[in-house]
């Protein structure tokens, strides 16, 4: 009997996404002919799995192009003569001419249609959704507008910070990946529409995002808090010459005497207080970088307002 020849890909990927769908399509009998991927960026704290480290355990060559639109690119894809090729979160939109070698795949950390666009995880905590999920879907130019092919839904809990939910969608697309796998390959995968009346587009977020207003309620302070924790840039306020950055916390559910909005200290415990008269207990702040006690920080405010 002859044996049905194994479908050769090329696959876009990087941060934790990236390694463990790598890892899916290879224990699927996938030939992986080229792994195209990202160095690390000296200037980005790195916490996520390596791509590169797989590549170089398993034997797969990869490249590291800096332009996702370049011709050495397009000319090593189609090299490589793929049946298929698969994007996990790698960081370059694809040009059609490379969407044009093979049909294309993207992994994307939400359930489409919403929160298309960057930092989904981030957004949806942010915004305090109860759930997300990954969704593999068909790759076009408009980024997560193409059919849709399998989704997991995952539990975003009350208190479940970016990272922590990042983990989760990272077993997600594992999921996803693992059960739509056979019919990719059969070609016999489901294909629904992506409604992009639905849902919304959201772009890539920066630090200066983190920074806390006060005058908002302690649930939208708190939703920020968890939505940039550590090992993210982190939710932050400066009073006088220092930067305070929000490293663990969680809403108090208790009573306070009446204080001004912003950080203060009661009964050597850190509270930051919020615009609707309720706050967030600060486990951990930092200071400028550094860990700072209650005392100490007493001390910084009370010079802050002489």
């Amino acid at each position: 009997m002859t044996q049905t020849p194994r479908k050769r890909a090329v696959v876009f990927a990087y941060h934790n996404v990236g390694v463990r769908c790598l890892k899916v399509l290879l224990a699927g009998g996938v030939d992986v002919a080229l792994v195209v991927t990202h160095q690390d960026s000296a200037t980005e704290n790195i916490w996520f799995e390596s791509v590169i480290q797989v590549c170089e355990t398993e034997g797969i060559p990869y490249i590291t192009p800096e332009d996702g639109k370049s011709p050495d690119l397009l000319a090593a894809v189609q090299a490589a003569q793929p049946d298929l090729m698969f994007s996990f979160y790698f960081r370059h939109m694809l040009p059609q001419a490379i969407l044009d070698v093979a049909p294309a795949y993207n992994m994307h950390g939400s359930l489409l249609p919403a929160y298309r666009g960057r930092a989904p995880t981030n957004w949806a905590v942010l915004h305090g959704e109860l759930e997300t999920g990954a969704t593999l879907h068909e790759m076009t130019v408009k980024p997560d507008a193409g059919a849709i092919v399998a989704q997991q839904a995952v539990p975003i809990l009350p208190d479940d910070s970016a990272f922590e939910v990042f983990g989760k969608v990272t077993v997600a697309a594992e999921l996803a990946l693992y059960r739509v796998l056979p019919e990719l390959l059969a070609g016999t995968a489901p294909r629904t529409p992506n409604d992009l009346t639905q849902g919304g587009y959201f772009g890539g977020r920066k630090p200066e995002d983190g920074r806390i207003d006060w005058t908002k309620p302690a649930q939208d302070v708190y939703n920020l808090h968890r939505a940039v924790a550590p090992p993210y840039p982190g939710a932050f306020t400066d009073v006088g010459p220092h930067r305070y950055v929000i490293e663990r916390a969680r809403l108090h559910h208790g009573s306070l005497p009446s204080l001004p909005a912003g950080l203060a200290v009661v009964d050597n415990a850190v509270f930051g207080v919020c615009g609707d008269g309720r706050a967030l207990l600060i486990h951990s702040l930092l200071a400028d970088g550094m860990r700072i006690s209650p005392a100490e920080l007493q001390a910084q405010l009370a010079h802050a307002q002489a």
